[in-house]
């Protein structure tokens, strides 16, 4: 979560209570933080309430109901290794994959008071994908919880982790060099074309001309995609493998109910049509009488359509069955039979949303009181989570530049 401000009634549903589900799940270890680097993207002109922002999100966290005990719960720029994972995949990040993520151009155009035409708003994608894959575990996959509308960020980060695999982890067995195996690296050259196979099939091969040789390898099934490779050189297979540097993200669809903001547009922060989880109860009131409805009810005597009002979409979260018996089923009747007027509709809405968030804005206060015993949590889960960064970002470092082999060499 980005720390632009307190969390939002459309963050519990869209995030925080999936989490706190899957939190509860043995088969998964969770981590989850605070993006403040991501806040820089579009606020970096005024980083004046980052922090406080930062603490005020981590109170919405666990009054919300995460666990520290259960979860790994940090901040962003308490661990450095995000930012060198960012660097090392923006070498291989392309500007066009950036252009086409479908949120790009929208928030530059809704959000036109600030500046976002900058490397680190283009860019925070591939800075998304390291936070992402940056908790990964040989051999474990790796699922990301999230929305519909969050799937093409996950697929770009699959697709990165993969282009990075290639660059980084794309291997040649030597002996494919080795005079024994000689005509199955005459067949592979010959179906590359671009290349030159070896001018004495007798003789050794120089170091100069077996890296010549893997680099136009390893263009060409890159070019032609390393499966795709494979599959025509049955038998050859043996001598190529591409290893896993970084783990390919999952996206795991959770259940998110639609709650547009108070306008009817997506609710955000930005748009200032937002309930936050702090709310008070006469600003809950104030806020939600003012809510748009169906546009078809002019009049009091005009009947209308709840399921195409924001508000009847509020009333299915918290006019529940269990704390208001019936009130679902006397909302559609009234609505759709002009029985009940839209105040009066917003009103028994605003009463139920009122004794929901009374328990989360109970376990605020009290870490709103005690603000340290938030930022103990905050910094003990940001020294977990590095220990964690350190292994992975130590497996990039080795497979990019190498260095234990070097070493070795150089030692004899």
């Amino acid at each position: 979560m980005r720390p632009t401000g307190r969390l939002h009634i459309g963050h519990y549903f869209g995030a925080l209570k999936n989490w706190v589900r899957l939190q509860s799940d043995p088969a998964y270890e969770c981590f989850y933080f605070v993006a403040d680097w991501h806040a820089l993207t579009s606020d970096y002109a005024d980083t004046s309430a980052i922090a406080e922002n930062s603490l005020q999100i981590t109170i919405d966290f666990l009054a919300s109901g995460l666990d520290p005990a259960k979860s790994t719960i940090f901040l962003q720029s308490q661990v450095p290794e995000h930012a060198e994972l960012h660097l090392l995949l923006s070498m291989v990040t392309p500007l066009g994959w950036l252009e086409r993520i479908p949120t790009y151009k929208e928030q530059i155009e809704n959000m036109q008071d600030k500046d976002l035409l900058t490397y680190g708003f283009l860019g925070y994608p591939t800075l998304q994908t390291a936070d992402i894959v940056m908790y990964s575990k040989d051999g474990v996959r790796l699922f990301v919880p999230v929305g519909e509308d969050q799937v093409s960020h996950v697929e770009f980060s699959r697709e990165l982790v993969n282009s990075f695999n290639f660059h980084f982890g794309f291997e040649i067995d030597e002996a494919l060099f080795k005079l024994a195996n000689r005509d199955k690296l005459t067949y592979i050259l010959q179906s590359i074309k671009t290349i030159d196979s070896p001018d004495n099939p007798l003789a050794e091969l120089s170091i100069e001309t077996k890296d010549s040789y893997s680099r136009a390898i390893k263009q060409f099934a890159k070019k032609v995609g390393f499966h795709n490779f494979l599959e025509v050189r049955k038998g050859r297979e043996i001598f190529f493998k591409i290893n896993q540097v970084l783990t390919e993200p999952w996206a795991v669809l959770t259940p998110t109910p639609r709650i547009p903001g108070l306008d009817g547009r997506k609710m955000s922060k930005s748009y200032n049509n937002a309930i936050t989880l702090s709310e008070s109860d006469d600003d809950i009131r104030k806020k939600t009488k003012v809510m748009v409805t169906d546009p078809a009810r002019k009049r009091r005597t005009d009947p209308g359509n709840p399921d195409i009002c924001p508000v009847y979409d509020w009333h299915k979260l918290f006019s529940t069955p269990e704390r208001d018996p019936g009130r679902l089923d006397w909302v559609r009747q009234g609505c759709t039979t002009a029985g009940i007027g839209c105040i009066e509709c917003k009103s028994a809405m605003a009463e139920n949303l009122i004794k929901w968030i009374a328990p989360v804005r109970e376990k605020r206060l009290d870490y709103e009181a005690h603000p340290k015993k938030a930022l103990e949590i905050l910094d003990a889960g940001s020294a977990k989570a590095r220990e964690s960064a350190k292994q992975t970002i130590e497996r990039v470092r080795n497979a990019i530049f190498n260095w234990p082999r070097k070493r070795a060499e150089i030692s004899g």
